[in-house]
């Protein structure tokens, strides 16, 4: 698929972090810009700045785990601009579970998979049929994780969840797609390959009432600053990936028609590596001794 002057993409968590840089790389691009966002101070500074530079941008308070949202966000983007051609289905949250899987409460999954896989499906089902109607080339691009996309972090058990759910998601949109002969295609983003400066870090911040917690929390969340020295402190070295580093492997991505947009790493290698050998071989899952909490 080419990129070019006047198409539309619509990004979802686009106020802040992978969302905002994506808008903006599209913007650079010539592409005109629907930004959506459930925050929305930081949507309007996001948008505004767009605009500064010259974009055309149409900018809506969307929560995507609400059908009805993500529908007049579709009825919007075509109003505005007739047509969509790239639709990057971005919004995620962490769950704020703590403990063993068992001790998780039920609101922490309800809510990641809410905003995480059902947003998603609404975006695919807002905004996919349209796109196919209108018959010219376009994406629709996923964003997963390594984190279960590839395989699970144990301690973050609920997103990882979510995250794998989201790459057999776009698998299986990818196949109807080919099976209908669309112009449209599917991808699923894995961002990295290393640590993200983004608002994921405090999800909790946007939680609505009707997924509050039950009770509260054995421990306090943790800042993306906080995390970062606790992880030195423990003697891990800590790699962050630009926001824009992903924006760029998006716009590659689309350009190659590439369905794996999963950035060269030799840990994330080893990791598929492992996992693969581990199902051929019928074997117990040694890829997660390492995470294993005494």
């Amino acid at each position: 698929m080419r990129l070019e002057q006047g198409q539309v993409a619509v990004v979802t968590g686009a106020a802040s972090g992978i969302g905002r840089a994506m808008a903006r790389r599209f913007a650079a691009e010539g592409l005109n810009v629907v930004l959506a966002d459930v925050e929305e101070s930081a949507l309007d500074k996001a948008a505004g700045e767009l605009r500064e530079d010259g974009a055309r941008v149409l900018a809506r308070v969307v929560d995507v785990s609400e059908r009805d949202s993500v529908q007049a966000l579709a009825d919007a983007a075509y109003d505005t601009f007739g047509a969509v051609h790239v639709l990057c289905n971005n919004a995620g949250v962490g769950s704020g579970a703590e403990g063993r899987i068992w001790e998780h409460e039920p609101n922490d999954w309800k809510w990641a998979f809410a905003v995480n896989v059902w947003g998603v499906f609404h975006g695919i089902q807002a905004f996919v049929p349209r796109m196919i109607e209108g018959g010219e080339p376009g994406r629709v691009v996923n964003t997963s994780s390594g984190d279960g996309g590839i395989a699970p972090l144990p301690t973050a058990s609920v997103y990882a969840v979510t995250k794998s759910a989201v790459v057999t998601m776009t698998e299986s949109l990818y196949a109807h797609l080919k099976a209908e002969s669309a112009a449209v295609g599917a991808s699923v983003l894995f961002p990295g390959p290393h640590m993200l400066r983004t608002g994921l870090w405090e999800s909790h911040r946007n939680r609505p009432e009707r997924y509050a917690k039950e009770r509260p929390r054995r421990t306090p969340y943790r800042s993306l600053d906080q995390w970062e020295s606790a992880m030195r402190a423990a003697g891990h070295e800590v790699e962050f990936t630009p926001v824009e580093e992903v924006a760029g492997t998006v716009v590659d991505g689309i350009r190659a028609d590439r369905f794996w947009m999963l950035p060269p790493s030799e840990h994330s290698d080893r990791q598929i590596r492992a996992r693969s050998q581990s199902m051929l071989d019928r074997a117990d899952p040694s890829y997660l001794e390492s995470f294993i909490l005494d």
